[in-house]
């Protein structure tokens, strides 16, 4: 009789240590899911980046003004980034003298993941001779 008792107590141990496995297998799987997810949207900012730092360099090394307000669409192949500039002069003021030929050229790359619209901007100046 005794054996009988204690193969009834195995049955749930078995059952017990099953479910504890179940419940790390799947918060293992959610984690992982994070993870892939965690790098996805990496990615993402560091396409953006790039996206900006080419414009950037482009800009600055076009010799004239940039344009006042452009947009444009690029396709990464990963989906659309819409990047605008805008620019507006800036006043220096040096000595009580205003500095004229810097203008403040904003960037911004906005994208959509997961159905959630991101973006990313950047700010410098550009000096011309006028």
């Amino acid at each position: 009789m005794r054996r009988g008792n204690q193969t009834g107590f195995a049955l749930y141990e078995v059952l017990l240590g099953l479910a504890i496995f179940a419940i790390g297998i799947v918060a293992l799987g959610r984690a992982v899911t994070n993870c892939v997810s965690a790098s996805a949207l990496s990615a993402d900012d560091a396409r953006a980046r790039q996206i900006l730092a080419n414009r950037m360099a482009e800009i600055q090394a076009t010799p004239g003004a940039p344009d006042k307000v452009k947009v444009s669409k690029i396709d990464t192949g990963y989906g659309i980034v819409k990047l605008s500039q805008a620019t507006q002069p800036e006043e220096l003021k040096e000595n009580n003298a205003i500095v004229q030929g810097i203008q403040r050229v904003t960037l911004t790359a906005a994208w959509v993941r997961g159905g959630v619209e991101q973006q990313k901007s950047i700010a410098f100046d550009v000096y011309r001779l006028q």
